[in-house]
């Protein structure tokens, strides 16, 4: 009997809330939670913390053969909140922590643009997603090839000052909660509120302003190719009916 051709091996599809609960929100509940006397301590509360990121990161490495940037941001993200617990460094300079990831993402979308793979493209304009070769062939074949890099480039500015607003909202929330001398159980639930308190103060405003980008983005694409929006996204597969 002939060999059956093997069908393509299709991209396993990542699960954005495991991905942020993996990468965001259990390693501080876990850091701020662990870290206390009566439980492991601060040293072994981070080591517990950072497992979740890491251990994240290699199974998606292994499943999508693909680097999770969320992983490794929460990792290096977990790790300075430890390390800066440990050596009970003052408050301030924790305030500065929670506004420079943010802020060095968003100075790295627009730089990135001049790049073979700027974060605009993997954040808003992901192949995932959107059926990026028709698209392309449909700016090629009215010419608005230029006018799309614009798009893009504007839909990156506004990525930018999303993140932006993000790293100005993360040090003032943290200005404010972080009030105790560091390294204390005071201090320690100063934290744990900090972090549960950024999802309605800073992520929903941030993903609010994402989610705009993205609609002007996909009116924009419309426009100069003609397509209408669900032409623009990849079509599901269609069932096999002798299934």
């Amino acid at each position: 009997m002939p060999p059956t051709p093997s069908s393509p091996i299709v991209a396993k599809k990542e699960n954005l809330w495991i991905n942020l609960i993996c990468n965001a929100i259990l390693p501080g509940f876990l850091l701020e939670r662990l870290s206390k006397e009566a439980m492991l301590g601060p040293v072994w509360g981070l080591v517990v913390a950072l497992t979740l990121p890491i251990g994240y990161g290699i199974y998606d490495l292994i499943s999508r053969r693909k680097w999770n940037m969320l992983s490794i941001l929460g990792f290096v993200s977990i790790l300075t909140t430890g390390a800066l617990g440990l050596m009970k460094t003052n408050a301030f300079w924790f305030a500065v922590k929670e506004a420079a990831f943010p802020l060095i993402i968003g100075l790295a979308i627009p730089v990135t643009l001049k790049t073979r793979q700027p974060l605009v493209r993997t954040m808003l304009y992901n192949d995932q997603v959107i059926d990026t070769t028709k698209v392309q062939h449909a700016l090629d074949a009215r010419g608005n090839a230029i006018a799309f890099e614009r798009l893009l480039s504007k839909a990156s500015w506004m990525l930018a000052a999303a993140f932006g607003m993000s790293a100005i909202l993360n040090f003032g929330l943290a200005r404010w909660l972080l009030t105790a001398e560091p390294a204390t159980p005071e201090f320690n639930a100063q934290l744990g509120k900090m972090n549960w308190l950024s999802w309605p103060v800073i992520v929903l405003p941030m993903m609010a302003m994402m989610v705009y980008a993205l609609f002007d983005l996909l009116k924009g694409v419309e426009r100069l190719t003609g397509l209408k929006a669900e032409e623009v996204f990849h079509q599901p597969p269609p069932k096999n009916q002798n299934a």
